[in-house]
């Protein structure tokens, strides 16, 4: 079945019966009493038919679709054009879990209070509405750093990954820049990194970008062998968004810290909340985080700023000094309460979401490949498995998606999706271009059902052997012709 992402607000639930199948969530009808919401009258608010577009429509009523929740909807309301229960397609399969998650429905009870009754701003401090927030902004900080192992006075919160990338990478070189020079990180790094060490070296740093193994993993050696005496940073990416390739951070902390004065940094976007991570252990000294990568509101995310020993940075935006003066401006308190719950809920599920992205996972590659043939797994088979790319080989990866509008998938980086050059990750493997032309990129999250899984491998399939059914390229392989021998310039 599929779902539209309208979560059910508080108020909305409480009226309607528990779906059973969510008996684990908390019930929000306790929680729903202890606030009040706006009374503004309904026919005092702007609806849809005022708007001279819903004339022309002919949309007309003000009250609300309410649709009962179905025992198997987790939490999200259904679209309109898709009834509880019923088989129309309304909107598509969601298999794009790098990009974004969903919010999680417990995460935006949770944040709902801060939204409406309790608004003040957290650096307020003459009055309660500002100490009110100023708690849960810290109980949502305390929660974000017990995911990672860290001290909560450690963490600073930031608009989300890219920022978060930006501050840790510009703001050591640039403090730093009086001494030291160099910057190593790896060809398979997010684009906001490799952007950022662009515009260091436009600054007069020099960048060493590492190679990669054919599975994504860097070489430990050849990395401490390109530390100089000039070296001032670090950046290796935890999970890779592409490919799932887990980098050995453990090992690579242990590295660095041998050496006075080198920073490690790490993105780990796609990895907090999904493995386990614990920063001392990891000797990590900077790390960024994004809040709508594990199940919260898109707009937030933190950096990891080790203070014991102190990690000096120069601070990319000026004002208030909020964030320990690193991130100056007025913190968000719905988001950091959503961002910390969501946080916390990670914490406590990761043992079971990890299991269940796991044996979806393994569902889908095992239903693909066993009926088609000549797909490769792109990264580390043992790397994180609810990023599982795949390369169907004589079929262009854009075909493919223009074929399967009713499943949402990517070919590549959200980031990057506007361009037509094949995936720089998958280069940087060594993939021919026309394999990483080929590639679909599918994304399990912790909503991802069974039904869906084998929906999308049956569509997977009949797409596949369609396509190739009108490939002269795949006609000429099947007669044996190695096509690879073939000098098409005199064709």
């Amino acid at each position: 079945m599929k779902r539209s992402l309208r979560t059910l607000s508080t108020a909305a639930r409480t009226a309607r019966p528990t779906p059973t199948t969510c008996s684990h969530l908390p019930r929000p009808s306790a929680f729903a009493s202890s606030r009040a919401f706006s009374s503004t009258p309904a026919k005092a608010l702007a609806t849809v038919s005022d708007l001279e577009l819903a004339k022309d429509l002919k949309i007309t009523g003000d009250e609300p679709l309410h649709v009962a929740p179905a025992a198997d909807m987790l939490g999200f309301e259904v679209s309109e054009t898709q009834p509880a229960g019923g088989s129309d397609v309304g909107r598509p399969i969601y298999l794009d879990a790098q990009a974004t998650t969903p919010t999680d429905p417990r995460v935006l009870d949770a944040m709902l209070p801060y939204m409406t009754n309790q608004y003040g701003n957290p650096h307020s401090k003459t009055h309660a509405y500002g100490w009110e927030t100023e708690k849960a902004v810290e109980q949502g900080r305390q929660y974000v750093a017990d995911l990672i192992g860290a001290n909560a006075k450690d963490l600073v919160f930031t608009s989300g990954a890219t920022e978060s990338n930006n501050m840790s990478i510009k703001g050591i070189a640039r403090f730093n820049k009086g001494k030291k020079k160099h910057i190593i990180t790896t060809q398979t790094e997010h684009k906001c990194v490799l952007d950022s060490c662009r515009i260091l070296q436009d600054e007069g740093f020099d960048v060493t970008y590492l190679p990669v193994k054919t599975n994504g993993l860097v070489d430990l050696e050849l990395l401490e062998s390109s530390i100089r005496p000039d070296t001032c940073l670090v950046s290796v990416m935890m999970v890779n968004n592409e490919i799932g390739t887990i980098q050995p951070i453990k090992e690579i902390g242990a590295i660095v810290k041998k050496y006075k004065g080198v920073y490690f940094h790490t993105d780990a976007a796609q990895a907090v909340g999904k493995i386990p991570i614990n920063v001392d252990e990891m000797n990590i000294d900077l790390m960024s985080i994004s809040g709508h990568k594990v199940y919260g509101p898109k707009g937030i995310g933190a950096c990891y700023v080790r203070r014991k020993p102190r990690v000096r940075i120069e601070p990319i935006m000026s004002g208030g000094g909020q964030e320990r003066g690193l991130r100056s401006g007025t913190v968000p308190a719905p988001l950091v309460v959503g961002f910390g719950e969501a946080c916390r809920l990670a914490k406590n599920e990761m043992a079971f979401d990890a299991a269940h992205v796991r044996r979806l996972s393994d569902r889908l590659h095992k239903g693909i490949t066993d009926k088609c043939e000549l797909i490769v797994r792109n990264g580390d088979v043992d790397g994180y498995p609810g990023c599982l790319n795949l390369s169907f080989s004589y079929i262009e990866g854009e075909s493919m998606l223009m074929a399967m509008k009713d499943i949402a998938l990517s070919s590549g980086s959200a980031c990057t999706s506007a361009s037509l050059e094949p995936s720089y990750v998958l280069r940087a493997l060594g993939a021919e271009d026309d394999m990483a032309h080929s590639s679909i990129r599918f994304g399990i999250g912790r909503f991802t059902t069974e039904e869906e899984i084998d929906f999308v491998t049956n569509k997977i399939v009949a797409i596949v052997e369609r396509l190739r059914d009108l490939s002269p390229l795949w006609e000429m392989v099947q007669e044996g012709i190695d096509i690879k021998t073939i000098d098409w310039a005199q064709h």
